[in-house]
Formats: C-alpha cells, structure tokens, sequence
C-alpha cells in the first residue's frame, strides 16, 4: 500500500472516531458532560460557556478533518482502485 493512502487512512479513521466521541460529549439540554465538567471545574454559570466552545472548535475541526480526507480519498481512489 502506498505511504499516502495509509496516512490518509489512519487521518480520516481518528478524526471519524473522535467526532463521534465529541458530538456524545455535547450537551442536550444542559444535561452533558460538558456541564458536569464545567460545573466541576468553575462553580460559575459562565464556565460552561468556555467548555461548549471549546467541543464546538474541537467539534468542527474534526468534522472538517473528515470531510476532506474523505474527498481526497475520492478523488485520489476512485471506486475499486484501491489494492
């Protein structure tokens, strides 16, 4: 296998991963775990606001991440192409 397919692969197969643990760690209703950290690590309201946009960051990075290394591995491997 090729060096680029396979760091191409291992790319797109942790950023899928961690979007998935990310958007879980998103909260619903103020009941997620990013409020039960915020509320463990600042005992303020305000604290949460930190924690959410830091998974919403983290969040589209990863999604963004995801997206192109899947279009690459399109373009690049059309289907059946790759051995």
């Amino acid at each position: 296998m090729n060096p680029l397919l396979i760091i191409i692969l291992v790319l797109w197969a942790v950023s899928g991963v961690g979007l998935v643990i990310f958007v879980l760690l998103h909260s619903g209703k103020g009941t997620g775990l990013s409020d039960v950290i915020a509320g463990q690590m600042y005992n303020s309201p305000g604290g949460s606001g930190i924690v959410e946009k830091n998974l919403n960051r983290i969040t589209i990075t990863l999604a963004v991440i995801f997206f192109l290394t899947l279009l690459v591995l399109m373009i690049i491997y059309p289907q059946g192409t790759i051995s």
